[in-house]
């Protein structure tokens, strides 16, 4: 039997966070063979890659529906618990929707960990859940090779009052609500151990409130920033508003010791990854050291607005579209 006390989920995992994510040029080759379901209450479906499917119920409900897992971004299994948790509730408040009920979705090497583990992982997922005000109400286990955790959530939401990622209009501001470097960091503690509380904070930190900050505001379009980073999912903003944004690369904010840990190497194969299939649509002034941090592959990041979103750095604006989706300077 493993001893827990010294037991490193992280390693038992190919991947990490959503940096284990398909790579977008992949999965997009994929799902361009997928025929969309007919029918005028899918308001939000496969087209444009967007954070969750929307369907009209009536007039003023429309349900939200959406689903995330992962394997083990950090070591401790609580901590796994509630990022995962909260990443995949986030795919809800990114729609400007509210969730309502989450199911769990947990595989399990039965051989390999001690499954008493995946009791403080799923403790982690329900405090998450409970601190959003969803229901949380059982799921769907097996035994497979590498662990992996999320959630199957429904919510509900305002069908007029939807953020979607193709309702970008040029003359708005650009505001991010989470700061990057999450997959430099997790990379680092993958490879060495070190913990970092400060990404955990930012991790488990729920974009309920930032959400409604961006509803209210006015806001019509936004996504949340995860395993694509910061450029593919802007980029596939500007894709489907038709628009493109220039990026001031120096307002972007980062994590502490995020730039440090790149400089030393620690860097996600999925950031890599991000940039390549990024990079014909982007005009860059900056090196190409700036460009992997802003492609860098995160995990429960935060909302990506088209609009000002008070208490939240302003960090590009969308313009009318010009030969390139995102501009950096």
């Amino acid at each position: 039997m493993t001893d827990t006390q010294t037991l490193r989920l992280t390693q038992f995992a190919s991947g990490g966070g959503c940096a284990c994510k398909v790579p977008p040029g992949e999965l997009e080759r994929v799902l361009s063979g997928v025929v969309p379901a007919a029918g005028d209450d899918l308001l939000v479906g496969v087209e444009n890659g967007d954070d969750a499917a929307v369907v009209r119920l009536d007039g003023d409900r429309a349900v939200v529906l959406t689903t995330d897992f992962f394997t083990p971004v950090v070591d401790d299994p609580y901590d796994w618990g509630r990022i995962a948790a909260a990443n995949a509730l986030s795919d809800v408040w990114a729609m400007g929707g509210t969730p309502l009920v989450a199911v769990n979705l947990l595989a399990w090497p039965r051989d390999r960990i001690p499954f008493e583990l995946a009791a403080e992982v799923l403790r982690g997922g329900a405090d998450i859940a409970r601190e959003a005000g969803c229901h949380l109400a059982g799921g769907h286990s097996i035994d497979d090779p590498e662990p992996k955790y999320g959630l199957a959530v429904t919510g509900t939401a305002d069908p007029d009052r939807l953020l979607r990622n193709d309702a970008g209009v040029p003359g708005v501001p650009l505001t991010l609500t989470k700061p990057i470097g999450l997959g430099v960091l997790n990379n680092r503690h993958k490879a060495t151990g070190e913990v970092f509380p400060e990404a955990v904070e930012v991790m488990t930190r729920l974009n309920r409130d930032a959400s409604r900050a961006a509803l209210e505001a006015g806001a019509a379009c936004a996504t949340d920033v995860t395993g694509f980073g910061l450029l593919g999912h802007l980029y596939k903003m500007c894709r489907a508003s038709g628009v493109t944004a220039v990026l001031d690369a120096a307002a972007v904010p980062y994590l502490e010791g995020a730039r440090a840990s790149y400089a030393e190497g620690y860097v996600p194969g999925g950031s890599r990854r991000n940039l390549e299939w990024v990079r014909p649509h982007v005009d860059a002034a900056v090196s190409d050291d700036e460009l992997v941090l802003l492609a860098d592959a995160q995990t429960s990041g935060g909302l990506l607005v088209a609009g000002e979103v008070p208490g939240f750095p302003v960090i590009g604006e969308l313009v009318p579209a010009g030969d390139h989706a995102v501009v950096v300077r």
